[in-house]
């Protein structure tokens, strides 16, 4: 089994909520009930889990579940009961701007110094590090781009021809050898982890699922296309500089070729990508529609929350010299 395989299997539980969402997936129980989803908190490992058990069903599912289960009605009610505490959560702890503009300028303001996980592993990194951190990364990466898609159909004129120019890079300009999901299980092979889809889950941290189910969030929702915007814009926006240094990390610990080409990759398409997201699918929305100013700019600020409660994760045990996985790898 690799990266294609469709399938994976349900992750062992981590509490409460996702013990019953995977006992109602397999069949043998009910769903979370209100009294059982009170007492947890939103950006905990089980609260997490258990929103993306809901979310991986709209994705590939898990082996030996009724695909039905996407759309069973007692599922959603539990889906929605977690995402509603979430996403408050989110808007009273995240938001920082009110306007997309303001938003989007403070992501090109970079610090002389940086001190963030990409600054970490291309100067001090070491192999170990780098593993782990695709390890947590491949929940994201093996579904670059898919809930993206989800917001084509609700975007007309330019947003949506820019969301789709850029859309099709994502997914390998008709290549399937190309598809950035396909470049990123290449690059774990060459780091000696496991491509199969989903292998990850478990030693995966709350930290990474919420990073993941944050744009499955939006995606899901229509209410919440402008934020979706505002997240694929972060990504586009921010991922050059990024990418470069992870570039330089993957080439002065030895990782191969494939680790080395992924980032590269990223440096150059992403730098383009910026640019038509910023004139063509921010400004094309908010033409259209500039009631959702204020939601793309919640996107933006969403999405740094979300990551930099993760790079604190992945810092924090490195620096002690600690392994930032709930198992290892």
């Amino acid at each position: 089994m690799d990266f294609w395989s469709k399938e994976p299997p349900l992750p062992p539980s981590r509490g409460r909520i996702s013990t019953a969402i995977a006992e109602y997936l397999r069949s043998t129980g009910p769903p979370p009930d209100d009294g059982t989803i009170a007492d947890a908190s939103p950006f905990g490992e089980d609260w997490q889990l258990g929103l993306y058990l809901c979310y991986e069903l709209h994705y590939r599912g898990f082996a030996g579940v009724d695909a039905a289960r996407e759309w069973d009605p007692d599922l959603l009610k539990a889906r929605a009961a977690l995402e509603r505490p979430f996403l408050k959560a989110l808007r009273h702890q995240a938001t920082r701007h009110e306007r997309a503009a303001e938003a989007l300028d403070d992501l090109l303001v970079e610090p002389v110094d940086g001190i963030g996980v990409t600054h970490y592993l291309q100067d001090d990194g070491e192999l170990w590090q780098l593993r782990e951190y695709a390890a947590q990364r491949s929940l994201y990466h093996l579904k670059e781009a898919d809930p993206h898609a989800w917001v084509l159909p609700r975007l007309w004129g330019r947003a949506k021809a820019g969301m789709a120019a850029v859309e099709f890079d994502e997914f390998g300009g008709g290549r399937a050898d190309r598809v950035h999901a396909r470049l990123f299980a290449d690059l774990m092979a060459d780091l000696g982890l496991d491509t199969t889809y989903g292998r990850y889950l478990d030693p995966a941290g709350a930290e990474a699922l919420a990073v993941v189910n944050l744009m499955s969030l939006f995606g899901l929702h229509r209410a919440l296309r402008g934020a979706l915007v505002g997240h694929f814009a972060t990504v586009e926006i921010t991922s050059s500089p990024g990418s470069r240094r992870l570039a330089q990390a993957m080439r002065r610990t030895g990782a191969g070729p494939a680790a080395e080409h992924f980032y590269d990759e990223h440096v150059e398409a992403d730098a383009v990508h910026e640019q038509v997201v910023r004139r063509e699918v921010v400004a094309g929305l908010l033409e259209e529609e500039p009631h959702l100013d204020g939601d793309v700019a919640f996107g933006v600020d969403a999405t740094n929350y979300v990551e930099d409660r993760l790079a604190e994760r992945l810092l924090g045990a490195w620096q002690a010299g600690e392994s930032s996985l709930r198992t290892p790898v």
